[in-house]
């Protein structure tokens, strides 16, 4: 018998039939023909960090543990396979003189993991991860295995960067890359309306910056990133600010390479729910998440609010598909309820437009998702083309991605 999966906040428990860890593309396509011949399940899983239930099957989790590393390196690209962790891929990429343009808030997810979710950190100028993604190679569901680029099969390539796993078990992938240097993490405390006042000017003025709302002391602590040899002054009327008013100053917690400095590590579990939103509407959805926290979820919300920005990108399944986007998360220790917390606050992001984080909770279902998604079913056309036997598809995503 298969042992249990649970995912990295403990909110997501099954048993599969089986586990395999496939050590090479020929392996992975064995895997995916006998599932296709006896009519059952694949499900392709990274660290686990998830918390949606995108992996959850009764049939053979494929973990490519065993498929890590880079394969080749050219100029400002690398490809990579598609197990290797953030971490230690950032490690490499150093070494060789590179690094990813941006990063999420945690490392240890799998390549391929974070960009078929979306995974993205913060900063107008940049998109989630999976805009990184310039080709892919991957195994589909009848087990051939595909080449995806600008110049072969670039019609899929909006499909296949961001792609839920559904597509195919993503073997390799190629990064477009920068060359590596240096970033200084700050931080600092102010208050909630200071922040909201001056917010498109702190983050115009630095590379990456968000901020969390704390609803307990209704505070907010900045984070900035920027070049280590880069230093933006912080707005003119902090100076008149001291520590009655909520007000800490600046003060420097990291100088180091893109890997080391932009993910932060993660003790303490929890639950999270993430919607992105047209950064327009921001203001008002904001206005309306704090109202309604501190009037009816403050006694029980141990947790806090964070706020970052993606920039706009075209592909297919993006949560940022086509327009700069604000995103707002609410997070909850793990070991606190947080359902009818969560749930509030989706009605409120839906009234504003938002889209969910694909690895987050969420309740919709695909009759919700298509109209939020203008690509929608070229995607669907692409995954039933990939697909047409449905070895990639669950009871849990069947309700995610086709309409009853």
């Amino acid at each position: 018998m298969s042992r249990p999966f649970v995912n990295w906040s403990g909110s997501l428990a099954f048993t599969p039939s089986g586990r395999a860890e496939p050590a090479d593309e020929d392996e992975v396509r064995e895997l995916v023909l006998r599932a296709r011949e006896s009519g059952t399940t694949l499900r392709p899983v990274g660290s686990g960090h998830s918390s949606s239930p995108l992996v959850r099957t009764d049939g053979t989790l494929v973990s490519l543990d065993r498929m890590v590393g880079v394969i080749d390196m050219a100029g400002d690209r690398a490809t990579v396979r598609g197990g290797s962790r953030l971490k230690e891929l950032g490690e490499g990429l150093y070494d060789a003189g590179l690094a990813m343009e941006n990063l999420g808030d945690v490392d240890y997810q799998s390549i391929a993991g974070a960009t078929a979710t979306g995974t993205h950190g913060t900063g107008l100028r940049f998109g989630n991860l999976s805009t990184q993604v310039s080709e892919a190679r991957l195994v589909t569901g009848t087990g051939e295995v595909l080449d995806v680029s600008p110049t072969s099969n670039s019609d899929l390539l909006p499909a296949v960067r961001l792609s839920l796993g559904v597509l195919g078990v993503v073997t390799q992938l190629t990064l477009a890359l920068l060359p590596r240097y240096d970033l200084r993490r700050r931080a600092w405390c102010a208050p909630v309306q200071w922040t909201l006042d001056h917010l498109a000017e702190l983050q115009h003025r630095n590379r990456n910056m968000d901020f969390y709302w704390y609803p307990r002391s209704d505070l907010t602590q900045i984070r900035t990133i920027n070049r280590a040899d880069e230093v933006p002054e912080v707005p003119i009327e902090a100076s008149r600010m001291s520590a009655s008013d909520g007000w800490y100053e600046p003060r420097d917690l990291e100088v180091g390479p893109t890997h080391r400095t932009i993910p932060q590590h993660r003790e303490l579990r929890f639950e999270e729910i993430e919607y992105m939103l047209p950064s327009e509407a921001f203001p008002a959805c904001f206005a309306e998440v704090r109202r309604r926290i501190r009037d009816r979820h403050r006694r029980t919300v141990g947790w806090r609010v964070l706020v970052r920005t993606i920039a706009a990108d075209d592909i297919w399944l993006s949560n940022a598909y086509g327009r700069a986007t604000t995103t707002i998360a609410c997070l909850q220790n793990a070991s606190l309820p947080y359902e009818e917390y969560f749930r509030d606050m989706e009605t409120v992001f839906r009234q504003y437009g938002g889209r969910p984080h694909w690895g987050k909770k969420h309740w919709l279902t695909a009759e919700d998702l298509r109209p939020l998604f203008p690509r929608w079913d070229d995607f669907q056309a692409a995954r039933r083309r990939l697909d047409p036997d449905g070895v990639f598809l669950t009871p849990d995503l069947a309700r995610l991605l086709e309409e009853a």
